[in-house]
């Protein structure tokens, strides 16, 4: 899990650089993060302990910046 909270710290410098390129579409309730759920639904790699690694803030929801540590890492498409 410490390999996670890593990762996301590192890409929180170019969060500008990749939260445009997150699939909109995964945000289905459109309030701008991303739940559990919504991550599951197009990723079955993420589970409860993944998708806490990469939420830094421990909110039950990942804003841009967890969201593209989530890309990055090749758990979540990028926007086509």
């Amino acid at each position: 899990m410490t390999k996670y909270m890593i990762a996301a710290a590192a890409v929180t410098l170019a969060t500008p650089l990749w939260a445009e390129g997150i699939d909109a579409a995964i945000d289905t309730d459109g309030d701008g993060a991303y739940s559990l759920q919504e991550v599951q639904a197009v990723s079955d790699a993420v589970t409860q302990d993944v998708f806490n690694g990469y939420d830094i803030s421990a909110d039950g929801l990942l804003d841009a910046a967890e969201a593209a540590a989530m890309v990055e890492a090749g758990l979540l498409p990028q926007q086509s």
